[in-house]
């Protein structure tokens, strides 16, 4: 257990810039008191203390504004920044290496029984307000863009953005791990390439232009 913590407390300095000391990180930061938390609601759901587990978890989304419910499966060296309205729901299951944002949801679209919350790879970053609704994978070290509503597969090595998300990037050029504002943005790509189709087309219109001045001239002077 102190082993997991230890390694809890080392995850937050390799991607919080902003950690200064162990007495800081353990005191002050509301993602491990969540984690924390929810290792000890887990183990009392495993055993069949639904209720008591429940609780748990209540107690913790009051104290840090995020609700992780018992029976999800989180695995290790899991980092929540900052983590205001974070919500991970029953089935999801989470892999090594994950970093979320706040306001990301891993939830699930319907009232449906048995498994109906995200499954998330390893070496995934999930950005501020991101929500990843439904029972499907993300794929190893993919990235989910700010504000995105993911409701399909996606595959390993694969940038998301957008309403509905779509990939925008897979097994591309690789950007940094943390560096979740420096997204490719889709609509300035589509804009952009509209720009170049139009240039294009002004180059043609200036040559037919070209041309139909040429014959027209030829033909004056057959007159």
């Amino acid at each position: 257990m102190f082993k997991h913590m230890r390694e809890d407390i080392a995850t937050i300095f390799e991607n919080d810039p902003a950690a200064r000391s162990w007495f800081e990180v353990v005191f002050t930061y509301s993602g491990l008191h969540a984690l924390w938390a929810h290792r000890v609601a887990h183990c009392l759901y495993q055993n069949r203390w639904y209720t008591t587990a429940r609780i748990t978890s209540q107690i913790s989304r009051f104290m840090t504004g995020i609700e992780i419910h018992p029976g999800a499966i989180i695995g290790r060296r899991f980092f929540i920044d900052h983590g205001m309205g974070v919500i991970i729901g029953e089935t999801c299951e989470i892999g090594d290496d994950v970093v979320l944002y706040q306001g990301v949801t891993l939830g699930g679209t319907g009232k449906e029984k048995g498994k109906r919350h995200p499954t998330i790879g390893s070496n995934v970053v999930i950005a501020s307000g991101a929500k990843v609704l439904g029972s499907f994978t993300v794929g190893d070290n993919s990235r989910i863009g700010s504000n995105a509503v993911v409701l399909s597969e996606v595959p390993q090595n694969s940038t998301v953005v957008g309403i509905p998300g779509r990939v925008v990037k897979r097994d591309g050029v690789r950007v940094g791990r943390l560096d979740h504002n420096n997204l490719p943005d889709p609509v300035i790509d589509m804009f952009r390439q509209l720009q170049e189709q139009i240039e294009e087309l002004k180059i043609e219109v200036a040559a037919i232009k070209s041309k139909s001045g040429g014959s027209q001239e030829h033909d004056a002077k057959n007159l």
